[in-house]
Formats: structure tokens, sequence, C-alpha cells
């Protein structure tokens, strides 16, 4: 069994959005191969990798044929010859091929695909899932965190807080707390249909919020709980990522055209959290606000997680646990680029006493990356957006997959806020 590298191929598909993104494919010596699919972000913070995109006029510049011949050309002869099972290893040569950590000359997409492929390849080689390649045996399934409606980046803006979301609390499976949620789903949508035609889905598969503002959505979010036939606060919490680096500029916060300052506005969504439901919230400040982040953590009963505001940068992670401007870290593999980055932000988290939430992106595909790592680095919270369209289920599905091939596992423990000194 020779888990060698004798091909990587690139390629250009299609994500969630009807926008390229890359693959990358990798080969071994026995035949077998993995494949990585680099996913996309529309809120993105301004640390995290660059995308690749060719410019010009074919898909309104955001053609990937230019990282494509980069995987061919660059990639290829970079990781011919080595070994998959070293992971570490070969996400340290594709660092080593661009000098800039932002990725700017190869490609966030690019690396993270190549990354991706490679740990998939060596679960092949093995015959093995890819979680078991990061986790014997985990003890564990991530308890799921999922998307009612869509708002912010993710639905032109209609609220300006970006996802309203459920997080089951005392399910006990994954299989029942995915269909608790689906019921949540429905039910919200028969609220909505009540009110008037509904105008559609956001990005990642939520209804569109039409709402005359965040208290109205959350108001009909509660409704939705309760008409599920479960409990608000006891069966099902809510969790909100508030994205506030979209709506900040020039150190205010403007929302329904009104400017708050920072602890005006720290003070604002704190209300909300005491009001409802609010299990965690994320990013409730700009990404360079951390007087914002420490009023968020320093007032609330509310786990407050850090996504633009950490990108998944182990030092960043590091740093905001000793400032105490965060309690929970979430974490993408593409912001950072590779899976071995990824799994730094897990354990600096966990060495620091934060919980851990492994997220996709909101330009998705069938890869199913984020199921296993999840799995694997045995987080807290998986999130990848609704309980519909296939680029979404497809990971759900999976991770029911995952629990059954285990023998059936509790869900994680709900996350809590970490112990003051």
């Amino acid at each position: 069994m020779s888990s060698n590298i004798t091909a990587v191929r690139g390629r250009e598909v299609w994500d969630s959005r009807g926008l390229p993104t890359v693959e990358v494919e990798i080969e071994t010596k026995n035949g077998t191969f993995g494949r990585g699919i680099a996913p996309a972000g529309a809120s993105t913070g301004s640390r995290e990798a660059v995308e690749l995109r060719d410019g010009g006029t074919r898909l309104g510049g955001r053609g990937v044929s230019r990282a494509v011949e980069l995987v061919n050309t660059l990639v290829a002869p970079a990781l011919l010859g080595h070994d998959t099972a070293d992971q570490a290893g070969i996400d340290a040569i594709l660092d080593g091929l661009d000098a800039d950590p932002a990725r700017s000359n190869i490609g966030g997409n690019t690396v993270t695909a190549a990354s991706l492929a490679a740990l998939h390849a060596a679960a092949a080689v093995r015959g093995i899932p890819s979680w078991q390649v990061l986790n014997e045996a985990p003890t564990q399934i991530p308890r799921p965190q999922i998307q009612i409606m869509g708002g912010g980046a993710h639905a032109a803006h209609r609220t300006a807080v970006q996802d309203f979301m459920v997080y089951p609390l005392s399910a006990t499976r994954i299989a029942d707390a995915l269909a608790q949620v689906a019921e949540v789903y429905l039910s919200v949508g028969e609220i909505m249909a009540a009110r008037g035609p509904r105008h559609g889905v956001a990005d990642e598969g939520g209804h569109w919020p039409d709402v005359s503002g965040t208290e109205d959505a959350l108001d009909v979010l509660v409704a939705g709980i309760e008409r599920a036939g479960l409990r608000p606060g006891v069966d099902m919490g809510i969790s909100l990522d508030i994205a506030a680096s979209q709506f900040q500029s020039n150190g205010l916060y403007r929302v329904g055209g009104v400017d708050h300052g920072t602890a005006e506005w720290i003070e604002k969504l704190l209300a909300i959290c005491r009001a409802y439901p609010v299990i965690t919230m994320e990013d409730p400040a700009d990404e360079d606000d951390s007087h914002g982040m420490r009023l968020a953590v320093a007032g609330a009963a509310t786990v407050i997680v850090g996504d633009d505001y950490l990108v998944t940068n182990a030092q960043r992670v590091r740093d905001a646990a000793a400032a105490r401007e965060v309690d929970s870290v979430l974490v993408k593999v593409n912001q950072v680029g590779t899976v071995t980055g990824g799994a730094a932000a897990v354990v600096a988290a966990r060495e620091n006493g934060l919980s851990v939430i492994v997220s996709a992106r909101s330009g998705e595909t069938e890869d199913t990356s984020v199921a296993h790592l999840a799995t694997g680095w045995g987080a807290d919270i998986v999130k990848v957006g609704s309980i519909t369209r296939s680029e979404r289920t497809a990971k759900w599905n999976e991770l029911i997959r995952i629990d059954e091939a285990l023998g059936g596992l509790p869900l994680a423990p709900v996350v809590t806020r970490r112990a003051q000194p």
C-alpha cells in the first residue's frame, strides 16, 4: 500500500451560487484518490486568505482558470512523490508556494482545495473515512447550528443581522436534532406564508427575511419553534451571526439609517439576548473593534463567537482568549488555507478553554469535508447553513452516516460561557 502522490489535477467546477470554484484531485501510487473543493464566503474577514479570480469579462471576472492552471503547473510538481499521510508536511509545502500569508499570489481557493484533497486521499489509501484520519475514535457528534432565515450579505442586507439560526438543546442524537430543525423550518415557512407572499430563499437556503427588523425576525423564529411543539430555550435555542463588520464604518454601526457607537450598539445586542433565548452570538463587533468584543463578553450570558474577528488564525485565537474577547472560535479551513492551519486554531481554542464551531461557507458545493473535519476535530458545533438545498444537506446527511458508522454517538454538550477568572 503506497500513499505517495503520483498525480495532482485541478479543474473548474461550480458552487451553489452558480459561480466557478477550484477542485483538486490527488491520486496516489496505489490508484486511490481524494478530491477537495474550495468553498467561497460572502462576508469575508479582511485578514483571511484571498481567492484568486481571473478578472476580465468572463463570468463577471470571477472565473478560476488561473487558479486551476497554478494547480497543474505549480502545486502538482511541488507535491508529486510526497506521502499523503503527512498532512502537515503537504500543507507546509503549500504554505511555501506563496510568501504572502493571505495567499494573494497562488490563491486561498487553490491551497484549500489541495489541502482537503490530500486529507481525503490519505483516507482513501487506508480505506477509512476522512474523520478517522484526524481521530481514530471520536466520542461525540457536533451539535448542529442551522439557519432558518438569512439576512445581511446572504439576503441583500434585508436585515442587518446575517444569520437567524436555531440550535437544538434537548436532542441527544444528530438525526433527532435535524428532524426538530426541519419542523421549525417548515413552521416558520407557514408563518411567513400567512403574512403574505414569500420572496425566495437566502444564499444558504434559509427563508428570505421578509420582516420589519431583527426583533420581528426573532418573534417569527420563536413562534416557529413553538408551532413545531418545541420549547424555546429548553428544546431549541437561537444563534445569531451579527457579522457586524458588514455595517460598521468609521467606528459607527449603521442599522436602519441610525448610527450607533460601540457601547450603544453592544448594549442593543445584549438587550436582544436578554429578551430572547439566544445561546450564541457571532461577531457582534467589527473585526477591528476589540473594545466592542470585550464589552460583549463582559456583558452577555450568551456565548460570544469570533469569526471574521479571528479568521481561523491560531495566534489571534490565543490573543483573543487572553484578552477575554471571545468564548468560542469559528473555524473555516478556507480562511487560513489548510487543514493544518484549521487544526492549529482548534488546538489554540481548546488550550484556552474556548468552544469550537466548524463552519462551511455561503458559497458551497457537494463537498462534505466539513462533516469530517467537525467530527474528527471533536467540534462542539457544526454550522453549514440551512436544512434545505443539496449543498447543505450533503453535509447533514454525511453526519448521519458518520454517526451510524460510529455506532451512534451522543451530541456534543450544549456550549456555555468560558469560566470567568
